[in-house]
């Protein structure tokens, strides 16, 4: 029989054990070692059967246990100081209160957007990396004392469970999650009533959503929730699960994640008499939708539209993860004026405002077309990818929304991700260090670097004990597994053999999509089979991902390892592990030897797996792609070499598995297998001991938070305050300046260059003023930033590898106004010269943020 409706029934504590319950819904203890400890000890069997989940610990271990523990002294004392200690770690002052004691500019308030939150696996709201890096945001922002606020939506089913078929095909469900049994809390007012945040829908219809709070330490994450029965059936299941429906579902999800969770982080902040948020930051263009919100409350404050972008625009930073367009949310423009209507309506969406304000923001090549990012882009002074060369890419990808800059000078910077060690790092590696160089925890740079004192032997030892750990887990999971695909037990003593804990083990750990190229170690099927099988140096394989429901192309990749690995003579030495999720990847981190990523260069935004695999001591053997393209250096693992330009994919994909196969065979393996006369693999070894010491501390989260506060919320706040101020003063200036800008511009162009001084022969080094006549429209010098362009000349006359020197201006003369710069030739070899002039103000975050640029007109 089955049940009309699941819900959770708590346990009641005895008082002595009140504190119980609060340590289990502040998820500080998914990362917090001893408040784990305390739970597995309640009821260690119970701990592992409920996914080591405090929530469910409570609710359902024997109420006669809880009284012998509620009388016994020393767990009373133990639970006590746990609370004492989460307590302080919520108000003592960290790194972000000591830079604005110390006179920073920093943010009063940071409202944090994202799809999806991957916090813990009991809160399964996250599908993939975007989720994981968001939860590692917020965690490493709890660490470090940002007054953040996460938003975002909770699923019903969150992403979905994977098994697979006896044919190795994946199999997708759906399970039911009850917000009263996982570690949440609604927001309520003062009647003990929950807070609604009501969002308009066509046809006079309102979408409701309650507010569910995740307590991420000292961060509170706001999940908005639909499912109520104050929305009709349809407006119910917008929340229903990640990634799920068709663009109407998408498109409504979007609203209410971006809309509505601004009006959730006013109710929040309102309720509990914070400040509001000084900085909005989009982790990807899903929650875009943010910006209109925020123009639409200004604007009811009676700003018009442009001077309200001009001031959501100073204090708002876009995030992009993308590397390639079609992971671009777009939807049909006609979809998006369904949804918000003309504005004349008090009861649209955005009443107010005119829907061709609106479609501008996402506009792209094709009107018909409403981009998510580009209107990200549009609505962010500041933006950034996520590592070196994501930036590099997205310049590339986004060159459209600046024409006639070179991609190089698209105002798209680059700050690369970072992992939550507390939460990666295996507890043997903190326990070692706690042996070997006192107490220190692995929080900050320094714990990693401590490492270095750490012996040969202990290092290698505790690499193979996480190996072994590994074996276990995977034995575990292979029988599992095996069980579903409808397997009995007395076909399985096979997997009791599974996996050796001697043996070098590689990890290959993803979302599915085509360009990570899942099957590349498939193609040449015998010479993986001998590496696998060699009698003196074999490998294993442990493979696992999901792939989007909807996406056929990848399940089959899924069923193609899948199959390989079903082959009886290679089983004991590859296994694919379905559902893969945060508690899986936690053993995969700690054991691999070695972490293997094969993209499609360069379509790899960062890639922070092979990140936890390094905070682990794992060598990474990858691609030159994401964050390993920049912190690659030799010693920390092997760059598989890329056959960048060969257009044939499949000639690529040869070739490059090739050079795959050829780095195994000539190098990874004979490092791990050569042993000295103490038994272990020095050279191995000092890879390890290189990796968790000098690029550990390059992986962390706390490095990422920080940079994102110096470089990207302390400008944003300081923007903000500049336009906001003197009744919003800055933005009305800076929409005026747009407005003369775009009237002026067709007019601004650059008369007359001349270079005088050049010698016959010059000299890298030598002297050159040159001086030009532009022509500016009606717009003063001080309007514009005029400037020198040096560069590299190929044989199309193009400029590359440039180098600006600004102009000053000297004075008016005939045809406009006369700029001039004395420089030395800063390049050797086919060098040439132009002039360009940009818009410039000092509300501006650089002179390209525009999009505009001027120069000689044609010959």
């Amino acid at each position: 029989m089955k049940a009309l409706r699941r819900f959770t029934v708590r346990a009641q504590l005895p008082a002595r054990l009140s504190g119980l319950a609060e340590l289990s819904v502040n998820l500080r203890w998914s990362w917090h070692p001893p408040t784990l400890e305390l739970f597995e000890s309640i009821d260690p069997d119970l701990w592992v059967s409920g996914d080591r989940d405090p929530v469910r610990i409570l609710g359902e271990v024997r109420s006669s246990r809880l009284e012998d523990l509620a009388n016994d002294d020393a767990f009373v004392q133990r639970v006590d100081d746990l609370v004492a200690d989460l307590h302080l770690y919520l108000a003592q002052p960290r790194w972000f209160q000591q830079q604005v004691d110390s006179g920073a500019d920093l943010p009063v308030g940071i409202a944090y957007f994202s799809m999806e939150f991957g916090v813990s696996e009991v809160l399964p709201n996250y599908s993939g990396g975007l989720g994981i890096l968001a939860g590692d945001h917020l965690k490493a922002a709890s660490d470090l004392g940002l007054p953040l606020i996460g938003v975002g939506l909770l699923y019903r089913s969150g992403y979905f469970r994977q098994s697979l078929t006896a044919d190795g095909w994946q199999a997708e469900r759906y399970p039911s999650l009850d917000p009263q049994g996982l570690p949440l809390r609604l927001l309520t007012d003062e009647s003990d009533s929950p807070v609604l945040v009501h969002v308009a829908m066509p046809g006079d219809r309102v979408l409701r959503a309650r507010i569910w709070i995740a307590q991420v330490g000292r961060i509170p994450l706001l999940l908005l929730d639909s499912d109520i029965a104050d929305n009709d059936p349809e407006l119910r299941g917008v929340t229903d699960r990640l990634y799920g429906g068709d663009q109407d579902h998408r498109v409504k999800q979007e609203i209410l994640a971006g809309v509505g969770g601004v009006r959730a982080v006013r109710a929040y902040t309102e309720y509990h008499s914070l400040p509001a948020p000084s900085v909005f930051h989009m982790n990807e263009g899903h929650a875009g939708f943010l910006g209109l919100e925020r123009i639409r409350e200004l604007h009811a404050g009676g700003l018009d539209f442009d001077s309200a972008l001009a001031a959501v625009r100073a204090s708002t930073v876009f995030t992009t993860h993308t590397p390639v367009p079609a992971g671009i949310d777009r939807f049909p423009a006609d979809l998006v004026r369904l949804y918000f209507g003309d504005g004349t309506a008090e009861s649209s969406l955005l009443p107010g405002i005119e829907m061709e304000r609106i479609l501008e923001l996402g506009r792209e090549s094709d009107p018909a077309v409403f981009n998510m990012a580009h209107m990200g882009l549009r609505s962010a002074q500041r933006a950034n990818g996520v590592s070196k060369l994501h930036g590099i890419v997205s310049r590339g990808m986004f060159d459209e929304l600046w024409p006639g800059f070179d991609a190089s000078d698209v105002p798209i910077g680059s700050v690369t991700n970072g992992v939550h060690a507390p939460t990666w790092a295996s507890q043997r590696w903190l326990d070692l260090a706690a042996r070997t160089v006192g107490t220190r925890t692995m929080e900050e740079a320094q714990g990693w670097e401590q490492l270095a004192e750490v012996s040969a032997s202990d290092l290698w030892e505790t690499r193979s004990a996480l190996r072994s750990d590994l074996v276990a887990e995977v034995r575990r999971r292979v029988r599992n597994s095996a069980l579903e695909r409808g397997s009995t037990d007395a076909e399985l003593a096979w997997t009791d053999e599974v996996f050796d804990p001697s043996v070098l083990t590689v990890g290959f750990a993803r979302r599915v999509p085509t360009y990570k190229r899942l099957t590349l170690m498939l193609r040449q099927p015998e010479r993986l089979r001998a590496m696998l099988l060699d009698p003196v140096r074999p490998v294993q394989l442990v493979v696992a991902g999901k792939s989007h429901p909807a996406d056929d192309g990848g399940k089959a990749l899924i069923q193609q390892i899948v199959r390989f690995a079903d082959q009886h003579d290679v089983r004991h030495r590859i296994v694919f592990l379905p559902d893969y999720d945060m508690s899986m990847a936690r053993y995969l981190y700690w054991g691999c030897d070695v972490w293997l990523n094969n993209p499609l260069r360069p379509l790899e935004a960062c890639g922070t797996s092979g990140m936890k695999s390094a905070l682990n001591g794992g060598l990474n053997l990858s691609i030159r792609d994401g964050w390993w393209d920049e912190m690659y250096d030799g010693e920390n693992g092997w760059a598989i070499p890329t056959a960048d330009g060969v257009v044939d994919e499949n000639r690529r994909d040869d070739l490059e598995a090739a050079a795959l196969y050829e780095l195994l065979e000539k190098s990874v393996l004979p490092k791990f297998y050569d042993r000295g006369d103490d038994g272990l693999p020095a050279r191995w070894v000092e890879m390890v001991r290189h990796t968790l010491t000098v690029t550990g501390p390059k992986v962390l989260a706390s490095r990422m938070v920080r940079d994102y506060t110096q470089q990207y919320y302390g400008p944003a706040t300081r923007a903000g305050a500049a336009s906001i101020s003197d009744d919003y003063a800055g933005a009305k200036a800076m929409a005026d300046y747009r407005r003369r800008v775009d009237a002026a511009w067709p007019a601004v162009t650059v008369t007359d260059v001349e270079a005088d001084g050049l010698p016959d022969t010059p000299v890298l080094g030598s002297t050159l003023t040159l001086s030009a006549t532009v022509g500016l429209g009606g717009l003063g010098p001080s309007d514009v930033s005029v400037q020198a362009v040096f560069g590299h000349v190929d044989q199309d006359e193009q400029l590359g590898d440039v180098v600006t020197v600004p102009m000053l201006h000297q004075g008016s003369a005939a045809g406009g106004e006369r700029f001039l710069a004395d420089t030395t030739l800063p390049l050797s070899g086919s060098v040439g010269y132009t002039v360009r002039v940009l818009p410039h103000h000092p509300l501006l975050a650089g002179d390209a943020e525009l999009g505009r640029v001027a120069g000689p007109s044609p010959m």
